[in-house]
């Protein structure tokens, strides 16, 4: 199947220039049971895509309209049949119509109007139409559709959302535009018979590809993608999610592979973008999340190794104060003796000359921590003659004032307690070393893994169906800066097993 796909996907990219990855994703589309939308300007190859897709299967008919605004519902489901009108039922001929198709092009898809709408919803997202009172099941296996513009319009969300592939399509490149001059004329890709896909290929693929798995890596870096998209305010529907995880897997089983792997995940970028700007955020969001898997998050391992370290730091730097014989606890005092004082007052000087707090009346007594000399309390606060002050309704004389020792300026000393190291068990220590060295085998595991990630990165990108080949350069960058990052954290991660296992043993 995978051979196949390769030769379909070569045939249908012939003749193009620089449409590779919109071939891909119609066909993807397709396999996928799923839509694609391709957003750009006219002449940009966009019908021409759609009826290539068309030549890569052997069954059904082709379908291709344009709407406008005064588009009716007989354009794309068929003209009513007067037969079954005569016969008062509301039926439509639907032969070479919409409902009749396997491969279809819908052209400015968002000129639908209400008359349209809910039916196209139903076809798209059901492959079912109402044909008068029955509702019939259709043929259709994928619907390529074009616009020049977003759909602007609450009533056109829904519509817009049934895409879950989309692309926006650029004009020609200036170092294609060269190739464009002198392209031959091959509107049509000759394509082998023994290539093209059966319904029982399309139905083999989606009941092969049910079965296979998201590996962890995968599914962290999808719930991280949520996250992100959160922050951003950029919400995906649960259904698109769901969608969105098919394709994946359809992805992976026609690579040959039995698990959705993260270059997988490349694909996001075309599935959950509202405007094309935000797919280049996707792209960057998911080359930065190449490096981290469930357990090997650069991220959260730094936060962890912070936390880490904290820890260490604190049971360094654990000390445990001692009691006198009736047990107070003990300081140092400033002689490093042992005393049940936690401190005293020191009397604060200048040049050997106490210094004094201003009288009591004074906002501010300690003249913002400075204190007074006794000539400038004299000169500040006390009579010039008399040398006194009024103080609580009583004349104080300098003197008096000075003799105080609750009128000196003061500083607190506090001793540090007497303490000792805290001594940590045997048991403890070896549980922390344990819990921090179960960290870094899970770290050289993943060096292990990383390293023969990129050993191997360009050969396995060269050969995925659905991946561009120039991914393998960010790719191989991104992964490369993330084992960088991890490896800096692994040495941090060996410095604190180191430490903890230094702890002082009891």
């Amino acid at each position: 199947m995978k051979t196949r796909i390769q030769q379909l996907q070569t045939a249908l990219q012939s003749g193009l220039i620089e449409r590779e990855t919109p071939v891909r994703l119609a066909l993807l589309a397709a396999l996928s049971g799923e839509h694609l939308l391709l957003i750009g300007a006219p002449g940009t190859a966009k019908s021409a895509l759609a009826r290539r897709l068309h030549l890569a299967f052997d069954h059904g008919q082709y379908f291709e309209r344009l709407l406008t605004r005064f588009s009716v519902p007989e354009e794309l489901f068929g003209p009513l049949s007067i037969k079954a009108l005569e016969d008062d039922r509301y039926e439509r001929l639907i032969q070479a119509y919409l409902p009749d198709a396997s491969i279809a092009f819908i052209d400015e898809i968002f000129k639908a109007n209400s008359a349209i709408l809910n039916a196209l919803l139903t076809i798209l997202n059901e492959r079912e139409f109402d044909n008068g009172s029955q509702r019939i099941k259709i043929p259709l296996v994928a619907v390529i559709a074009a616009s020049n513009e977003l759909p602007e319009g609450d009533e056109l969300d829904a519509l817009y959302d049934r895409f879950l592939l989309r692309y926006q399509v650029e004009p020609i490149s200036p170092e294609g535009f060269s190739r464009l001059l002198t392209l031959e004329n091959t509107e049509t890709p000759v394509i082998d018979p023994h290539w093209k896909l059966t319904r029982d290929d399309l139905q083999q693929i989606q009941t092969q590809s049910a079965q296979v798995l998201l590996d962890d890596d995968v599914q962290y870096l999808l719930r991280q993608l949520r996250e992100h998209l959160t922050t951003q305010n950029h919400y995906v529907s649960d259904r698109r999610w769901r969608k969105l995880v098919k394709l994946l897997k359809v992805a992976a089983w026609t690579d040959g592979r039995n698990t959705v792997d993260v270059w997988d995940c490349w694909l996001l970028q075309h599935c959950l973008w509202h405007s094309p700007e935000q797919r280049a955020d996707l792209l960057q969001w998911y080359e930065k999340s190449l490096g981290a898997d469930a357990i090997i998050n650069p991220a959260r391992l730094t936060r962890l190794a912070d936390t880490w370290e904290n820890t260490l730091n604190n049971e360094q730097g654990s000390r445990r104060q001692l009691n006198d014989e009736n047990g107070n606890p003990l300081y140092l005092d400033t002689e490093g003796e042992p005393t049940p004082r936690s401190g005293h007052q020191e009397e604060l000087t200048i040049n050997g000359e106490p210094l004094y707090l201003a009288p009591p009346d004074q906002a501010d007594r300690t003249n913002n921590g400075k204190g007074y000399q006794q000539k400038e309390l004299a000169s500040l606060f006390f009579d010039d003659h008399y040398q006194q002050c009024h103080i609580d309704g009583k004349w104080v004389s300098l003197a008096q004032y000075t003799a105080d020792p609750e009128n000196r300026l003061t500083r607190d000393i506090h001793y540090p307690p007497h303490a000792e190291p805290v001594y940590f068990s045997q048991t403890h220590i070896a549980e922390r070393v344990q819990e921090v060295q179960v960290i870094l085998d899970a770290i050289k595991r993943y060096e292990h893994a990383a390293d023969e990630k990129l050993s191997t990165l360009k050969a396995d990108i060269s050969q995925r169906l659905w991946v561009e080949k120039t991914f393998v350069v960010p790719a191989h960058e991104n992964l490369q800066q993330s084992l960088r990052v991890v490896q800096a954290l692994a040495e941090r991660i060996e410095k604190l097993r180191d430490g903890f296992s230094q702890l002082p043993v009891k």
